[in-house]
């Protein structure tokens, strides 16, 4: 990361001097790029949450929110969720692919085409699973990563060469974190959460156990989702299975 800012920095000191030549700067994004490389560098837990609540809300305004019978599907679900120090809101995006996503501001968002793929215990197991990335704070460093891809593509833009890129906005963030991958270890420890999760509301040990079954097989076949995506980059995603069927029988339920 230390050395996109030290490309930003010198590509506005070049610049500026008229030192690269054939090439048209804006330096407008030069600077915006050196100061969010900055600024992405310093944040603190509170601007981060900020801006996963902006993030999430350019979202939401760019999804069709479902208010019938999968809205109802989900609130019955969720109503008994609490995570300490963590003020939860759930939506659902009308949308056919498989994925799921919760952000360091507390929004928890589901697809349709996740819900309609999983049983309820497996919904819940999913949903545990994306609130452990937040609970574990996966989530915001893969928000303040999204931000400093935000400054390298203002970088991209700001040599002109590329017109149609423009300079990073929420949109740009949110799609580098609904992209973002988590280390093995940062998975293991999710699926972890969410079989604990699913049990801690009622649900079957097993939930989660279930929901990387299908997942797994997704991700084998010519799946296009996040989810599944995440999966194929693990050779070991029916280990992950494996690893959660043995949490589950340990509770004996």
């Amino acid at each position: 990361m230390r050395k996109i800012f030290i490309i930003l920095l010198a590509a506005s000191m070049l610049s500026g001097c008229g030192l690269i030549a054939n090439t048209s700067w804006d330096q407008q994004r030069l600077s915006s790029a050196a100061g969010k490389f900055m600024t992405a560098t310093t944040l603190t837990d509170e601007q981060i949450v900020e801006l996963c609540s902006q993030s999430v809300q350019y979202m939401d305004s760019q999804n069709k929110i479902e208010t019938g019978a999968y809205a109802t599907r989900l609130n019955r679900l969720t109503k008994n969720f609490k995570v300490e120090g963590l003020a939860l809101n759930f939506k659902v995006y009308n949308n056919k692919e498989v994925n799921a996503f919760a952000s360091g501001d507390g929004s928890v968002r589901v697809y349709t085409g996740l819900m309609d793929l999983m049983t309820d215990d497996e919904i819940v197991a999913v949903l545990g699973h994306e609130i452990g990335h937040v609970v574990h704070k996966d989530s915001k460093n893969a928000m303040k990563k999204a931000y400093m891809a935000s400054a390298a593509q203002d970088l991209v833009g700001a040599a002109g060469t590329l017109g149609a890129i423009t300079s990073a906005t929420l949109g740009n963030i949110a799609t580098a974190y609904l992209n973002a991958q988590y280390s093995q270890k940062q998975e293991y420890a999710a699926d972890d959460y969410g079989t604990d999760f699913a049990v801690s509301v009622g649900r079957s040990s097993y939930s989660m156990y279930n929901a990387l079954i299908k997942l797994a097989s997704l991700s084998e076949g010519d799946a296009s989702s996040v989810l599944a995506q995440r999966f194929a980059d693990h050779p070991d995603n029916r280990q992950r299975a494996e690893r959660q069927k043995a949490r589950a029988e340990k509770y004996g339920k």
